[in-house]
């Protein structure tokens, strides 16, 4: 299993496993410090959700511990002047 995460615009993204998307990363709040959360788009029973979630919503204080979460996914950002994190 490889995740992907996709930027949409700054502070959300796709998170994509095995070419489909399966759940949403956001930023949370207006002001540092920023939280983010991932959550699936499916309300699938435990035992049929991708690993790791044991939820359907999952909160980290930042994007570099949920990516850590997530095993280092690559990260694809949409602003060329910014570095991808999985790069």
């Amino acid at each position: 299993m490889s995740y992907s995460l996709i930027q949409l615009a700054p502070g959300a993204y796709d998170l994509v496993l095995d070419d489909t998307i399966v759940a949403s990363v956001v930023r949370n709040g207006s002001r540092q410090p920023y939280s983010w959360t991932a959550e699936l788009l499916e309300d699938l029973p435990r035992s049929k959700r991708p690993l790791p979630f044991r939820d359907i919503e999952h909160s980290f204080p930042s994007l570099e511990e949920l990516c850590a979460w997530l095993g280092q996914p690559k990260v694809t950002t949409n602003n060329r002047h910014t570095t991808s994190l999985g790069a």
